[in-house]
This record gives C-alpha cells, structure tokens and sequence, in this order.
C-alpha cells in the first residue's frame, strides 16, 4: 500500500476504508524493517504496542465514524519518539549506555497527551546520547545517517526523528530544541520542525539537558500537520512549573513584516545556502510581505554564551546518574558527555563562576533585550538554519569547536526562549536538502505558522521521502 504523507490524507483514507491502522502499522514496519537497518533511526521498536493501540483505534474509528477525529483529532497518527522522552513500560535510553536497560514507570506529558489524541506509538528513536550533538554521531549506540544520502549525517541531537521522518518510517516525529537540536535535522533531511516558545510545551518526563534551554517540540511534513499537533501537546499540566498560559489567538495585521539580520550573513556561510535563503525571501516578497534588514550585533556572542550557560547545567543535570539510585554508573558515560561535565563544572567552580557563567548570563539577558526591540519593528526573523548544508559523516568528529560552530545560527533563539521554525524548501546540487528558518516573539507560534502556510502556497514546494 502508499502510506499517505500527511495527518490529513492519512485520517481521510482511514475513513474511506482504504486500509486500517493495523494495515498502516503493518506498512510502516515493513518499511523500517527493509531500510532502517543501513539508517540506524530506530533504538526500540514497539511492534506489539503499537499493534495492540492500532486495534483499539480501528474499533473507535468503527464505533464513531468520522465523529472518532473530533474526540481523537490525531487518530492513526503513527508516531515515533526521540528517546529523551519516557514511555511507561518501554525502554527509555537517551542513547546513552548509562540508560541501557532503564524502563520508566510513567509518560512524559507529550506522550500522553499524543496517545490521548489517537496517536499510535512504533518505537524510540536514536539521538546524539543525552542530545549532546549538532550530527548524531554521539549516540552510544551507534550514528544514524542521512536518508538522501548514507554518508552523510542527518543533524543532532534529534538525529533519529529527522532521519526516520525522511525515510517515511512514521508521520510524526517528537524533538528536544536545546540549541536547534530540532531544527537542525529537519534542515538536514527536508521536513518540518517546530522548537516552540519555552513554556509552551511541557518538558515533565523528558530527560533534561539544560533546564533553561530545553525546548519540546516535533516534527512532519506539512505545516498543517505542525498546527495540528501543537495545539494538542501545548500548554500546562500542573508538573512543569516554567509553562506559562498560552494567550488568546493575537489579531494578524494585514501585512506581515519580516526581518533580515545582517549578522546571519557573515563570512562563513555557504553560498548555497545563502542563495537559497535569499529565493526564499523573494518569493515572500512578491506576495506583499516586507522585508527589511535588521541588525543584531549581540547574537555574535549567542554561540559562546550558549556553551557556557549549557555545560553548567548539563554538568548539574548529569550529577543525578550515579549508578546508586538506577542506571549504570559514570563509567558508562561517553567522550562527549564526559566533556561537557567537565566544562560546566569548571564554569561553576568558585574560582571562575563569576568570569565565566555570571558574565554569559548577563551577556544573555542583553540579547533577549536586543531581539525583543527587534520585534517592536518586524513580525517575524528569517535565517538558515545552519552556515552549511550537512557535512560527512566523520567530517567534523574529531573537531569539537567546529561542530559546535554547526549551531551558530540556532543558539539565539533558544537564549531568548523564541519559537523558531525550520522550513524545508530545495536541495543542493549533490541532492541534500536545503531550507530556512523564521522566528517568532514569545509565543508568536501562529504567526510563524502563517508564514510557512503563505510560503507553501506560493513555492508549491512539499517535503518528499528520500529515495532509499
């Protein structure tokens, strides 16, 4: 059968009795199990689960005909979580070997507040271990690689959930954004990923990385597709205490207007990338929409702000695996882990706190007040995503400046604690995907989500599944 790329198509061929969601599980898996092999996207694969709810879902559907997507507006939405996220009674490892064998007792929010609405779970996916990575290559349990082409890396931390949406492995893909962990591959393999505000999204029973970073979020293959699930997933729960109510829906003005940071288009981009950016805001502009060029001279020390402040609190984070209480102890922590701790601790010690994550921290209240009076100007930012399209698997590994370097163009929006949106749009001359980025003011979600419906309009440009 043709598995249907999106939420919509999918739920309407279910009505029309095109196939089951038993069918659609059974087609998904057979997919996973032909190509996921060479692509790593997969830890756990939760075949039974997803069996059993995929059964439960065909007999709503039968009971409640198309009533069954008012109670359950994500019904037959096959999902696959990045395995930060913990699932009651399945294996929950953060790609780390300390979490080998950890199953937890409870959901995250996100996960329940899915399957509450229909979605049916396939499996865990694969991330750079503990999100600590711009490529996948950090996973203790081996690097996922880019659908579009097997030498090449997918992006990170969420290197799994870009790779298994691009290889149709699933519809629904969940991420964590802490410093464009989300945006980053879904640049890399040509979908959709949403980093909401911070306090949008509940982050209870996802494992933390920096606490004041950590933006949850997911991704798919069509704008609407992002609607859908965000409206299901947002706002509070009672166990996250940074979630702050989400406003009424803002009255749009007639015309958008949109900002072009100069600094975004320093020496070091690629020119690809540039170029492509730059159609992309052409094609904006025909519609009417405004663009004009901003500046924001601080975001240059987004980048080094950022790797102070995270490995602090990566460094706190991390203290909690001892191996006493569960899990296997420090030893079993990788290279990359094992640096960061390192970094954060030194950071935090009594000799340096003040020179060090003092500083970053007022450095970093400065730039959320310089994008702030940036958005009393323009609706919305445009950037890349990344300085370059993906790199080579082993390009960057052994460079770990250089790869941080990979979230140059991500870090502002995750200091300020911004919604940003990574659009897929083009690819490269050697076939890897191109896109772009759009971020919004605090809660400004919707008026990202009417750029990138106004940009699929006009480009007509929809994601595609990687020939594999």
């Amino acid at each position: 059968m043709e598995i249907p790329l999106t939420i919509k198509d999918t739920q309407k061929a279910l009505l029309e009795k095109k196939f089951s969601c038993v069918e659609l599980v059974d087609a998904y898996l057979e997919r996973i199990k032909k190509f996921d092999p060479k692509i790593n996207s997969f830890l756990t694969i939760t075949d039974k689960f997803a069996y059993q709810e995929a059964k439960r879902m065909d007999l709503v559907l039968r009971d409640l005909g198309d009533e069954a997507f008012k109670a359950k507006p994500l019904l037959g939405t096959i999902v696959a979580y990045k395995d930060l996220f913990l699932t009651k009674g399945i294996r929950t490892t953060a790609a780390s070997k300390v979490l080998n064998d950890y199953i937890p007792p409870y959901s995250a929010t996100v996960v329940k507040r899915l399957e509450d609405a229909g979605a049916i779970c396939l499996g865990k996916l694969n991330c750079d271990a503990w999100a600590h990575g711009s490529s996948g290559e950090n996973s203790d349990f081996g690097p996922t690689r880019n659908p579009w082409n097997l030498k090449y890396v997918p992006g990170g931390s969420s290197s799994g959930s870009g790779a298994a949406l691009a290889a149709n492995f699933c519809l629904l893909t969940t991420g964590t954004d802490t410093c464009g962990s989300i945006r980053l591959p879904a640049n890399y393999c040509g979908v959709y990923g949403l980093k909401p505000t911070y306090g949008a999204v509940s982050r209870y029973g996802i494992v933390a990385m920096a606490s004041s970073l950590d933006s949850i979020g997911h991704f798919a293959r069509s704008i609407d597709d992002i609607k859908r699930v965000f409206k299901v997933i947002k706002g509070k729960d009672f166990k996250d205490a940074t979630l702050k109510q989400f406003p009424e829906k803002r009255k749009f003005k007639k015309k958008l207007k949109l900002g072009l940071a100069k600094e975004f288009f320093a020496k070091g981009i690629d020119k690809q990338v540039e170029k492509n950016v730059l159609k992309a805001i052409q094609l904006l502009k025909k519609q009417g929409i405004k663009v004009m060029e901003i500046s924001l001279p601080l975001t240059q020390y987004a980048i080094a702000v950022y790797y102070i402040i995270q490995p602090a609190e990566v460094s706190s984070n991390l203290a909690r695996y001892d191996g006493i209480r569960f899990a296997n102890d420090r030893t079993f922590f990788g290279a990359e882990a094992k640096r960061r701790i390192m970094l954060g601790t030194y950071v935090l010690s009594a000799g340096y706190y003040k020179a060090y994550y003092l500083k970053a921290m007022q450095v970093r209240s400065l730039i959320i007040k310089e994008v702030a009076e940036a958005f009393k100007k323009v609706d919305a930012i445009v950037a890349p995503v990344a300085p370059t399209p993906a790199f080579k698997l082993g390009e960057k590994v052994d460079d770990p400046l250089k790869m941080y370097l990979t979230d140059i163009y991500a870090a502002t929006a995750n200091l300020a604690g911004l919604p940003a949106l990574a659009i897929p749009y083009g690819f490269t001359k050697t076939g890897l995907p191109l896109g772009f980025q759009v971020m919004g003011p605090r809660f400004g979600e919707e008026t990202l989500f009417r750029i990138a419906t106004l940009f699929e309009e006009i480009s007509c440009y929809q994601p595609k599944t990687a020939k594999l």
